[in-house]
């Protein structure tokens, strides 16, 4: 089967002023790489990162509320050395057994938004 769409990436919104603290978590402790951003976007704030083929990008919102029910949910293989790596960088994470056939937790970046980190059960 042919795929005509794909994801690109995600957005997911922060506050100004918080993209130290964003690419400490980002690149820090989930291991991605920062993506620089076009000039004329630049200039709005905020950063991207990439990773594995997978895009976040956090635009700067006026209003910034953070994200608590939509999420990325980042698919990986050591489920349980990506938990170990968010704890020893001071970010929450809460295992959850509702998706069958998953194991999965979520963490919070520095704003507050949700993501969700998932592997294959078994």
């Amino acid at each position: 089967m042919t795929r005509d769409a794909v994801v690109h990436h995600v957005q997911l919104a922060c506050p100004a002023g918080t993209e130290d603290a964003l690419r400490a978590f980002y690149v820090g402790a989930l291991g991605f790489e920062e993506v620089p951003k076009p000039p004329a976007l630049a200039a709005r704030g905020g950063c991207w990162f990439r990773r594995d083929g997978v895009e976040l990008h956090l635009g700067v919102e006026a209003d910034f509320r953070p994200a608590r029910k939509a999420h990325p949910g980042l698919l990986v293989a050591d489920l349980d050395g990506w938990a170990a790596r968010l704890r020893a960088a001071g970010a929450p994470v809460t295992f959850d057994d509702d998706f069958p056939g998953m194991r999965r937790f979520y963490t919070e970046d520095p704003n507050g938004n949700r993501i969700e980190v998932l592997t294959p059960a078994g």
